[in-house]
């Protein structure tokens, strides 16, 4: 059953081709981890990011170097391309010259009004969007003082932000206050959401290793999607910016804010007679060239709930003692070999959608 959040209606802002905030659909993003200077590396980890599902990518832009390779990176890329950029203008300014379509620049730590002035004029003229990113690890002094690492603290850093642009008429800007602490995450972003109506992008900043950094990622970003909080998102792992996508897409695919395949797959117990962890894992990956297609497999692994769950999805293998039924539509095929059941419910799917 598909159940509709109450999403909050966010401006709207466009960044490349992708518009973001206002209803549009929620959006992947991931940064490389190449050196942005080395072209042919970069443009590769894009180009693989993007077949994973990666919406928007962004690279790091340390000095000058970087900043020249962006007008090759742009040309390349065939996605959203956004420039991180810490405390120097002159970067903002060279890599909007380049082509970027996005800036995550804190306005607040670029120098002087003047400086700020200027990178500002430069992303109006060329209609580039600014992120803000406030982070818990990097609060300002100030801030540190008077809130302490609190979700008021974030909040206060990232309006203090955004008060730079709104006074230079500048509002295509999307907003994000992470934290490696779940809790502290969820209600900074909470607290935020109440008290402005620009995008936010989500993110546990500093999430860990795979493992770890998903569930976070997952308990995090679930929990605002929930409620409506949240326009673009980033899983940060310690790990392939691949699997970052990929997790990325489980979380939407999950609270079914994004179209995919879903796999339905119950858990190993005493009443299993069939090998289901290696069935369900040759299911997996099967059907990875199937990835975009909108169903649900179910591969379940006795008669107790099985068939039930099987006649559910839109194809289905119920497990037996070294054999299965094959399912369709919530009816029965046949009944197959445990060795030719995954052989079989790709030819089924092929059948039905060419894929």
């Amino acid at each position: 059953m598909k159940i509709a959040y109450q999403r909050k209606l966010t401006r709207q802002i466009q960044l490349g081709g992708i518009l973001i905030g206002g209803g549009a659909p929620v959006s992947i993003q991931s940064m490389t981890n190449t050196l942005t200077a080395d072209v042919k590396s970069t443009l590769k980890q894009i180009t693989a990011l993007q077949k994973a599902g990666c919406e928007i990518v962004r690279v790091a832009v340390l000095d000058g170097t970087d900043a020249d390779a962006l007008a090759k990176i742009r040309k390349g890329c065939k996605i959203p391309l956004v420039a991180d950029i810490h405390f120097d203008y002159k970067l903002a300014l060279l890599a909007i010259k380049n082509g970027v379509d996005g800036l995550r620049i804190n306005p607040g730590n670029i120098g002087s009004q003047d400086k700020v002035r200027q990178v500002v004029a430069a992303a109006s003229d060329k209609g580039i969007p600014i992120r803000i990113g406030v982070n818990s690890g990097s609060l300002p002094k100030a801030i540190l003082n008077k809130y302490g690492v609190s979700p008021q603290g974030l909040v206060q850093a990232a309006l203090r932000h955004v008060n730079i642009l709104e006074k230079l008429n500048f509002y295509q800007m999307k907003l994000s206050v992470k934290a490696s602490s779940v809790p502290l995450m969820i209600q900074s972003y909470r607290h935020l959401s109440e008290k402005v109506d620009y995008p936010l992008h989500l993110g546990v900043t500093e999430a860990g290793t795979q493992y770890a950094g998903i569930i976070k990622s997952a308990a995090a970003m679930g929990t605002l999607l929930s409620e409506g909080i949240g326009d673009t998102i980033r899983v940060s792992l310690t790990a392939d910016p691949v699997t970052e996508v990929l997790a990325a897409k489980e979380i939407l695919k999950a609270l079914q804010l994004k179209k995919g395949l879903n796999i339905v797959s119950c858990p190993t117990c005493g009443r299993t007679k069939i090998n289901l962890i290696e069935l369900t894992q040759q299911v997996e990956q099967a059907l990875k060239l199937c990835s975009e297609l909108d169903i649900t497999v179910a591969v379940m692994g006795c008669a107790v709930n099985g068939p039930g769950e099987a006649m559910e999805a839109d194809f289905g293998i119920a497990g037996g003692s070294g054999e299965g039924l094959l399912f369709a539509g919530g009816k029965i095929i046949k009944k197959v070999k445990e060795q030719d059941l995954v052989k079989e419910l790709v030819k089924l799917i092929k059948a039905r959608y060419g894929k």
